[in-house]
């Protein structure tokens, strides 16, 4: 392997690549990834194009019970300086490969926590942190149990999956066979390696409140650079998101609650040095945790802090993981927002976004889908139609202009006996 690789990315992310291209030097990169996940996706063609590629490796880099195979595997490369969780389910390997190689990183035990929310909820009690009342379940059985102890409104969901994947929100007339049924099928065929017991579940207390994010970078365990993300979220039994504003324009003394939450999160989970991207409901107006993840968080909020707070997450995360010190507050220089497209269930017929492209503060527009595309309704995030990101003087108006351009994308489907 070249001796130019200064960074290792575990797991495949085009996206991240693509930025990465633009500033790194050439062969700098080394991404590790699943064999079935780079077939499944068409990575090697993909990363052919890409100047700053040394190799993309198939490794078991979602092995997360022996991440000492990776460890083995992969000699570390002479020049590292950054090992970079650049996949949900590559951030057990990643902590531990950072961990081997003398750089900084979530560390192991974190990593572990982050990746499984019912193990997060054990690590988080008693630490001052509110959250809902919980149980691992393996049965619908045992979610009905719980439900007949906690009361019938309940959140049913994997505990170690991404994009609202398999998570539903039951009401007092739901059945739990149903939703246990949803949540054991639902799966991400080509994101993720099937091992040995990786499927494990979760059933909590509803809670009822607005949500938010909180992304903190996090050095040697002390957040530095923070910011809260006002979250929207569709009107059904599946929580799929729908929009996301920032900086969220919330109380004062809500933010500081919040502030003190994420910071007694990393405390409590151990949480050496890199990314948090936690989901809070505020219930009663006190900050709950929902859940949390250890890397970059998705839904284009990456590019909405890049656009309101005038820098570069990404850039700023490798500072955090090359040791090179923390990254401060900054200053808001304006408001930015993303809201998902929506389309009538059926087979696409036509696509328009020009409308759109062109209405004030819009950024980007992206569609998933094209003419022949099936659209159905949405059970998870991978399944909505595309998604607008606008900008204006504040958070409400950029808010406001990512949601009527999302209102001008034309797409027209006929029904069919397929769609749902």
């Amino acid at each position: 392997m070249t001796q130019q690789v200064t960074h290792v990315l575990v797991g495949y992310s085009p996206v991240m690549l693509a930025k990465l291209d633009t500033f790194l030097p050439e062969r700098s990169v080394l991404v590790l990834e699943e064999p079935g996940v780079i077939e499944a996706r068409g990575a090697v063609e993909q990363v052919a194009g890409l100047r700053c590629v040394a190799e993309l490796r198939p490794a078991p880099t979602q092995d997360e019970e022996h991440p000492e195979r990776v460890i083995e595997a992969v000699d570390r490369p002479a020049g590292v300086q950054v090992v970079v969780p650049a996949a949900e389910y590559g951030v057990v390997i990643a902590a531990a490969l950072a961990e081997a190689w003398g750089l900084p990183g979530a560390g192991p035990k974190a990593a572990r926590v982050l990746r499984d929310k019912a193990v997060l909820r054990r690590t988080v009690d008693g630490s001052g942190i509110a959250q809902p009342a919980f149980a691992t379940v393996t049965s619908a059985a045992e979610v009905e149990a719980f439900r007949a102890a906690n009361g019938r409104e309940v959140v049913v969901k994997p505990a170690n999956r991404q994009a609202s994947l398999g998570v539903q929100l039951l009401d007092e007339a739901d059945d739990s066979a149903t939703a246990w049924a949803h949540a054991t099928e639902a799966d991400e065929p080509a994101l993720r390696a099937k091992y040995e017991g990786a499927a494990r579940f979760l059933v909590e207390q509803r809670l009822y409140g607005p949500e938010v994010s909180v992304e903190a970078l996090v050095h040697e365990g002390v957040v530095g650079f923070w910011n809260v993300t006002a979250k929207s979220v569709q009107d059904s039994r599946y929580p799929v998101e729908v929009g996301h504003a920032l900086p969220a324009d919330l109380p004062a003394d809500t933010v500081a609650g919040l502030r003190r939450a994420i910071q007694q999160l990393a405390t409590a989970v151990d949480f050496r040095s890199g990314i948090l991207h936690a989901e809070w409901i505020l219930a009663d107006g006190r900050p709950h945790l929902v859940e949390c993840a250890g890397r970059l968080p998705g839904d284009g909020i990456t590019v909405l802090l890049d656009l309101a707070y005038d820098s570069d997450v990404l850039v700023n995360l490798i500072q955090v993981l090359s040791g090179a010190g923390a990254v401060p507050e900054l200053p808001v220089t304006q408001g930015a927002s993303v809201r998902f497209v929506t389309a009538p269930p059926g087979v696409v017929t036509a696509v328009d976004a020009a409308a759109a492209e062109a209405a004030p503060g819009v950024y980007e527009v992206h569609l998933n889908l094209a003419a022949g595309a099936t659209v159905r309704a949405a059970t998870s995030s991978w399944e909505r139609a595309g998604f607008v990101i606008a900008t204006g003087p504040d958070t409400a108006e950029a808010a406001r202009r990512a949601e009527h351009a999302a209102g001008l994308v034309d797409i027209r489907t006929t029904e069919t006996d397929g769609a749902e």
